[in-house]
Parts: C-alpha cells; structure tokens; sequence
C-alpha cells in the first residue's frame, strides 16, 4: 500500500506518541495523517503540532483512512466502532487497534449480527496490538496478536509502517495480556527506577539532570545491549561485578530488600 493514509479514531496520548513516531521516521507527513477525538477544540491543537488534519466524527475518520486505528478507551469501542462496520469492511482498508483488552475473537463478536453470522466479517481485516509511549521516538514495542486477518500485502503494510518505530513483538492471543504489562506497564516502573537513580545523584551532589541523563542513557544502553547480544540478563549483572568490588554491594542490598520479587509484585497486582 503505497502512501496510505492513517487515522485515528481518538487522539489521545498513546496516539500522539504514534503518529510523532510515524512522522519523524519519515514514515508518514502530517497531512497523511486524520484523527478524531470527543473535544475538537483540544485536538485542533494537538494535531496542529505535526500537521495532523482534525476530523469531526469517527465517521469521517474511517471514510478517509485506509489504516484505522482505533486508539478510544475501551468502552467506547463498542458504541463507537460497532457502527461503523460496513465503512471499515469496505475495500482498501484495515484495522490497528490498539485498545487493551480487545482482541481479534472479541471484535468478531463485536461485529455479529444477533444470528450469529458477521457483518461482512471476512472483509473487515483487523490487527490487535498494544503499543508503548517510547513508540513516539522509535524506539517502542508494539505487541501484536498473532491471530489476526489481514491479507500479505496488509501484513507488509503494517510491518512497514510500525517496525519503523517499534520492535513488533507476536504473541498468542493468551498472552497479550501479559505481554502488555511488560512493556506496556513497565516502562512506568522504569521511569521511577530513572526518578530514584536521579534523586540518589542528587544526594551526592550531581544536577538534576545530568543524574538523569546518566540514568536514562545507561537503561538504553543496557537494553540495546540485550538486543545486540542475547546474553542472559544474570550474566549481564555478573560482568559488572566484580569480586569484592563496589557492585556487587549495591546488588547484595537489592537483594536483600527485594527489589526482584518487588518488582513481579507489581505485575501480579496488574494482571491478579
């Protein structure tokens, strides 16, 4: 699909972060680029930022995308995109979605008549995934259910389109759930790890900022590192420590206090 337009049904943060992404990759300009949102006077703001064309309705969004996505909260979908079946199924057109919560067998119910049989579902081709916020400068990770019912050529168009800014990681439907957490939850756990590196350096007199950009620089280099290696994360931590040296120390500490099991706490309390 050559040159596709991209609209989003809501405009919120999580897609502000894609379409920033989209733009300053080069992948998309601004003017290929609808969105609609509840408050038009907010978002002819926020689209005004990369030359996002602001539309009135979800109507108009899908009538003028090829690629919809569908970034509204949860449970607006079914009010607000339900309706629209017979737009999206039209051809030329699929579906992003990147609402939580909502996968492929869900919009399929979504969709079906009360006899069961699906308005023109076989030509309604929807993708589900659930984003994250560092999608915004292309370095995000989209997670992508493995089911889904686009054809190849759409399948290379969203390849495309978001592997330019995220690793597109496919997972079985059971697992989106937990996939999400990781990295869509986590990264919130990870900008607090950032804030509690950045106060410890101000402790000790660093800038505020120099601190956090130490902190910030040193996440993404240890994960590119990850991603470059595949070395196993507890062999990573071993060759920084060295016997009887100074991390291994605050390592020990850590430990002591918990920091792992903290840590899958948290995700139990999202998925639990």
């Amino acid at each position: 699909m050559d040159n596709p337009t991209i609209g989003f049904i809501g405009y919120g943060n999580m897609a502000q972060a894609i379409a920033q992404g989209l733009v300053d990759a080069g992948v998309v300009r601004g003017h290929q680029v609808v969105a609609c949102a509840a408050h038009y006077d907010k978002l002819e703001k926020n689209a005004a930022t990369l030359g996002v064309r602001p539309l009135h309705s979800a109507v108009e969004v899908a009538v003028a995308a090829d690629v919809v996505i569908i970034a509204i909260k949860p449970y607006q979908i079914d009010s607000v995109i339900k309706p629209l079946a017979h737009e999206l199924a039209k051809p030329g057109k699929f579906v992003v979605s990147i609402a939580a919560g909502w996968d492929l067998k869900k919009y399929q119910d979504l969709f079906a008549t009360e006899d069961g049989e699906s308005v023109n579902s076989p030509d309604i081709h929807i993708q589900c995934t659930i984003p994250n916020t560092p999608m915004a400068v292309g370095k995000g990770v989209l997670v992508t259910e493995s089911a889904n019912t686009l054809s190849d050529a759409e399948t290379q168009t969203f390849e495309e389109l978001f592997g330019a800014i995220s690793l597109i990681e496919r997972v079985d439907t059971a697992h989106m759930n937990i996939a999400m957490v990781i990295a869509g939850c986590a990264p919130a756990f990870t900008d607090m790890y950032i804030e509690a590196l950045g106060d410890a350096g101000v402790q000790y007199g660093l800038q505020r900022a120099t601190a956090y950009r130490l902190a910030a620089k040193m996440v993404e280099g240890v994960g590119a590192l990850y991603m470059a290696t595949g070395t196993h994360p507890g062999a990573m931590k071993d060759a920084v420590c060295s016997p009887g040296g100074t991390t291994i120390k605050g390592v020990a500490k850590l430990e002591k206090d918990g920091f792992r099991g903290s840590v899958i706490d948290a995700v139990d309390a999202i998925v639990g």
